[in-house]
């Protein structure tokens, strides 16, 4: 039987000046001279054909930006068939009832601690309550700065159901736009490229240098 052969590297192709790299199997990050994301996706691709997507997300400035308020229409996600959708109200979150996601999730993350060094100040992104919280509040902004990490959870509707293929999460910064790429792959390639992430990441980063 011929031996698995890893998934052809596909570079994805944001629309902004940008550099992109893989950190893990389900982890990203994306930055320009201005901002800085780290992308934790493992459960867009453990829903492929549910209608929500839930992104772990860390959001920095570069050095010396000076500080922004990330407002909910600064995110949006671009789905493989080109759409553009925009981060849900609260309320909306909260009529979708994502509980058992969110269960799902606390034994589905991976690391996004990725971070340049003078961001160590944690802050959290509010945009979405915990429902199971003694005081579920919600913010409707998260005051960024490059001395600060901002970490937390972005969910999006995604009517039809997630789709195979690729995706970017869209921060609009004060004077840019940072694409953060992820692919969603068919559970055969998801297998594949667990057995052979190694090279998968070589020829990644090979192809950057390109």
């Amino acid at each position: 039987m011929a031996a698995a052969q890893a998934p052809q590297v596909q570079m994805p192709k944001p629309t902004v000046p940008e550099i992109f790299t893989l950190e893990g199997e389900f982890v990203r990050i994306a930055y320009n001279n201005e901002g800085f994301a780290t992308l934790g996706y493992r459960m867009a691709q453990e829903e492929v054909g549910k209608d929500w997507v839930l992104l772990a997300v860390g959001i920095t400035l570069r050095k010396p930006t000076k500080d922004f308020t990330m407002k909910r229409a600064s995110l949006s996600l671009t789905t493989p068939d080109g759409k553009r959708l925009p981060l849900p109200t609260q309320q909306q979150y909260q009529g979708a009832n994502l509980r058992a996601l969110n269960m799902r999730a606390q034994v589905m993350n991976d690391s996004i601690n990725y971070f340049p060094p003078d961001a160590s100040q944690p802050c959290a992104i509010k945009f979405f309550a915990n429902l199971d919280s003694a005081f579920p509040l919600a913010y409707d902004q998260t005051e960024l700065s490059w001395q600060r990490v901002c970490l937390g959870r972005l969910y999006f509707n995604v009517p039809g159901g997630i789709q195979l293929g690729q995706h970017f999460l869209n921060i609009k910064f004060a004077n840019s736009e940072l694409q953060v790429p992820f692919r969603t792959l068919s559970k055969e390639d998801e297998k594949v490229l667990r057995k052979k992430w190694d090279d998968i990441k070589k020829a990644h980063e090979a192809a950057l240098k390109q």
